[in-house]
């Protein structure tokens, strides 16, 4: 598989994790040292992968209500043979995401290192 197949692959797997509220999905795609912030929040926000996964198992998933689902790919960078940048758009409820991801490559394995995002409200 070719890293932009690979890169591809993380991030469909993500989407169908935050449509299922999969956490264990989440654990395969997330780097278990990864970063999950943003700064629409007042104080901006951070968390951890595990207060991120605990948050996740206490959502309704989307998909229990078959929630249209937005999964976009708008880019997907590369800074050298083992980090990349993606810019993503989703849907989940009432809102619009947009997530700037960091991945690496680890042991021939891409994963998330960090999760940026802004919040979109619909209007």
């Amino acid at each position: 598989m070719s890293d932009f197949a690979g890169v591809q692959d993380v991030l469909q797997k993500y989407f169908d994790a935050l449509y299922a509220c999969d956490v264990d999905l989440l654990a395969e795609v997330f780097h278990p040292r990864a970063i999950y912030a943003t700064a629409d929040e007042t104080p901006p926000l951070y968390r951890d992968m595990p207060t991120y996964f605990e948050v996740v198992r206490e959502r309704t998933p989307p998909a229990a209500s078959a929630d249209p689902r937005r999964d976009i790919i708008d880019e997907i960078a590369f800074a050298g043979d083992n980090a990349a940048a993606a810019r993503v758009r989703c849907t989940l409820g009432a809102r619009d995401f947009v997530d700037l991801l960091t991945l690496v490559r680890e042991d021939g394995r891409w994963r998330i290192i960090a999760k940026v995002f802004q919040i979109i409200e619909k209007g």
